[in-house]
């Protein structure tokens, strides 16, 4: 696992010692294809962050600013660690995303949304982004998912624009109702 391009190109990166599935390579090369017209001076919230790799590489391709949550000890303590080889201090919130997402203060440009595949929180986390209106107006939630399985195409104000499905894998992108209009 490593930095794909930017200012931390080629730096590689620690996964955590338990069971979280890094973005593979290839397909994060694919969804930052797609992102990076989002990316110069972005607010990037990555929940469910594992390794942090989602959120170093938007701060590579010129994000201004990433909060990482996830629960686990050991995802932590890689993400600490991956933060520490960029040198920049992470700002983390170590905890469950639900707590997450109620105390946050910020809108947010992309929020990554990769929980357990087979965990029911998708639905959720997208109700709680629209419903704290979290998602700034031209902002975008990209949903990494089991491609056998399909995500609502609306949950409260925010519209599925786009599916990508990449082997065993999909990304379903959101955003506001009104910027579908």
């Amino acid at each position: 696992m490593r930095v794909i391009t930017g200012k931390y190109k080629g730096r590689s990166l620690a996964a955590p010692k338990n069971e979280a599935r890094p973005t593979l390579d290839r397909m994060k090369e694919t969804l930052f294809n797609i992102l990076n017209p989002c990316l110069p001076n972005a607010t990037v919230l990555d929940l469910f962050a594992g390794s942090g790799q989602l959120a170093i590489e938007c701060l590579s391709r010129g994000a201004a600013r990433a909060v990482l949550c996830d629960n686990n000890k050991d995802s932590v303590a890689a993400i600490k660690a991956n933060f520490e080889k960029i040198g920049e201090k992470p700002q983390i919130f170590f905890g469950d995303f639900r707590d997450c997402l109620s105390r946050s203060e910020l809108t947010f440009d992309i929020i990554f949304v990769d929980p357990p595949y087979k965990s029911a929180f998708y639905s959720e986390v997208l109700a709680t982004v629209s419903n704290k209106s979290l998602l700034n107006e031209k902002g975008v939630v990209v949903c990494e998912h089991d491609s056998e399985h399909d995500l609502p195409q609306e949950v409260c104000d925010l519209v599925c624009f786009d599916v990508r499905k990449m082997g065993s894998v999909k990304f379903s992108f959101y955003k506001r109702r009104e910027q579908c209009e």
